[in-house]
């Protein structure tokens, strides 16, 4: 070979090789890139500072992306960037169909709304379908679906900003089978009962919802529910249960769902945990020691908290549950009854183990809010204790309960204050504790005016970061988030959500963590947090700068039985 030739060849090796280094070095082009935030990804881990890089619906890189260039690049230098947060249990069933924007659960960088406690959107029958139509508040809708994937499937072609899932409701099944009435079922109507359940988990539902407390769920035995949950075990969904008694019977409520997790081979989770009323404070310490002994034993057992030491639910439950057996219209009617109310109002002054008595936890009518009516002569009420109307209109606050009932037809939405802000500290720093609102997500605006509210539909979970974290200390900012997200994401086994990861679903808030604040309160609760920036679900921008874009990108996010059940429809 001559030395001209083999010059040559060197000259074109030396030019293939800068070839491959200039197309090394060119930077690799995504749709979104989130430039110098600093990153917590949801495992609890230190923060580092660097870059998000999202395609599509999915983040593909993060770190120092020095390589990488955004068609879009937003710089979030000084913010906390973190995955969505996710509701444990909210009830924005009904509010996310008249506005899908769920404005102030987003405007805290909520990207999953958890639904079902309970009683669920689904499975209907005719008789439930009519009931609902009928029983509407303020927000009116065509029921249009029958089973539960049904209506997530309406939300998410109706549009809405969140992701949403859904428990089935322990009572829908009870409800669909056997209707209002205390007795058990039969076996036959139990299998039904159970085929229910199986249906629900092969569409997705997360698992099983109980509400032990308030009929008809209350009506439902220990036996009942272990056999509905065996159902729910065979598809690793979660048994989750506002407990039988967060009272008197605590101890008692939670070894009854200790027992259900054991016997039916099923993770659990207590939803809000509390004790409530004065005299069962201390029984939280036994609570906790119960349910990490539980842990130890091997069973997979965690809570959900919402960070208020006042609770919210209806005015009738301060009655005893017998006044609802076979329905709303039987306890109207036993209400109006003389003899009956006599007995009704005896037993709310008389504190009995066999139910959960919410009037005598209040402490007195003082600390029983009214805050939402149906009825618009009832309205002008709103905001005022049991106490003051009762005073109004020269009655017993348990004639005056009865009489509202009645007048308005409804539960009556009331914020009951019998917890302990004590208590409410050593639980937020529970390692196996998330967060939940316990509400619906509302807008101050429009329709949503028309009552009010528990201030936690606005402020929960910028309560964590802000008060709680930032304020007061009591967890790092990482665990903070961490009990926001992974640790939801993980107790309901869904997939590729809850950490800022490659090839996980871009799900992802940017907030400043200095000034990240609730602002609502129980006098005027409709008052929106401030602090999170930015808000992205499913990598399409929902708040941008702290506004609202309008987008609707959610999706139905199912749990872990609804793969086999698309393998079973497949076959």
């Amino acid at each position: 070979m001559s030395y001209i030739s083999s010059n040559r060849i060197l000259l074109l090796v030396a030019l293939l090789l800068l070839l491959a280094v200039s197309t090394c070095s060119s930077p690799v082009e995504y749709e979104l890139v989130l430039r110098g935030g600093t990153i917590y990804d949801g495992s609890g881990k230190p923060p580092i500072v660097g870059d998000v890089a999202i395609q599509g619906d999915q983040i593909v890189a993060i770190g120092q992306l020095s390589n990488v260039q955004g068609l879009t690049e937003i710089d979030v230098t000084g913010l906390a960037v973190a995955p969505g947060f996710i509701n444990m249990m909210c009830w924005a069933n009904e509010t996310l169909i008249h506005d899908g924007r769920s404005q102030s659960d987003i405007r805290q960088g909520v990207t999953l709304e958890v639904l079902g406690e309970g009683f669920s959107m689904g499975p209907l029958n005719e008789a439930m379908k009519q009931k609902m139509a009928e029983t509407q508040g303020d927000i009116k809708y065509e029921v249009e679906w029958t089973t539960l994937d049904e209506y997530l499937q309406f939300l998410e072609r109706k549009g809405v900003s969140p992701n949403v899932g859904s428990f089935i409701g322990a009572a829908s099944p009870r409800v669909h089978v056997i209707g209002y009435d205390d007795r058990p079922p039969t076996d036959d109507e139990l299998n039904q009962m159970r085929g229910l359940v199986r249906q629900a988990m092969e569409e997705g539902a997360l698992g099983m919802a109980s509400s032990l407390v308030y009929p008809p769920g209350f009506f439902a035995k220990t036996d009942e529910l272990v056999s509905l949950a065996q159902v729910v075990g065979e598809y690793d969904g979660l048994y989750i249960s506002h407990l039988r008694s967060e009272g008197e019977d605590l101890i008692e409520a939670v070894e009854e769902l200790l027992t259900i997790a054991r016997e039916a081979n099923v993770r659990a989770e207590i939803y809000h945990l509390k004790a409530a009323g004065k005299e069962n404070w201390p029984k939280l310490d036994q609570v906790i020691r119960m349910v990490e002994d539980a842990q130890v034993q091997g069973l997979q057992i965690t809570a959900d908290v919402y960070t208020y030491p006042a609770g919210s639910t209806g005015l009738l439950a301060s009655l005893p549950p017998w006044v609802q057996d076979g329905g709303f219209e039987a306890a109207i009617e036993r209400m109006k009854d003389p003899a009956t109310r006599r007995k009704i109002a005896k037993a709310m002054r008389e504190s009995k183990a066999d139910w959960e008595n919410m009037y005598l936890q209040a402490g007195s009518p003082e600390g029983i809010l009214l805050v939402g009516f149906k009825n618009d002569d009832l309205k002008p009420l709103t905001g005022k204790t049991l106490a003051e109307v009762a005073e109004m209109r020269g009655k017993s606050p348990e004639e005056t309960a009865m009489d509202l009932i009645i007048e308005d037809n409804s539960r009556i939405a009331t914020v009951y204050f019998s917890q302990s802000e004590d208590n409410l500290r050593k639980k937020i720093t529970l390692p196996w504790v998330s967060f939940c609102s316990d509400s619906a997500s509302l807008a101050p605006e429009g329709v949503f005016l028309k009552s009010n509210v528990h201030p936690r539909a606005y402020g929960s979970f910028a309560r964590v970061l802000g008060k709680f974290s930032r304020d007061e200390k009591l967890l790092p900012l990482e665990e903070a988030i961490r009990k926001l997200t992974s640790l939801p994401a993980g107790t309901l086994k869904i997939d590729r959500r809850g950490l800022l990861k490659e090839g996980y679903f871009a799900d992802v808030v940017a907030f400043d963590p200095e000034n990240i604040q609730d602002h609502a309160t129980f006098a005027k609760p409709h008052q929106y947090a401030t602090g999170m920036v930015h808000v992205y679900v499913n990598g399409e921008q929902v708040l941008k700068d702290g506004e609202h874009t309008g987008a609707t990108p959610g999706r139905v996010v199912r749990g872990p039985g609804w793969e086999q059940g698309v393998a079973k429809s497949s076959n």
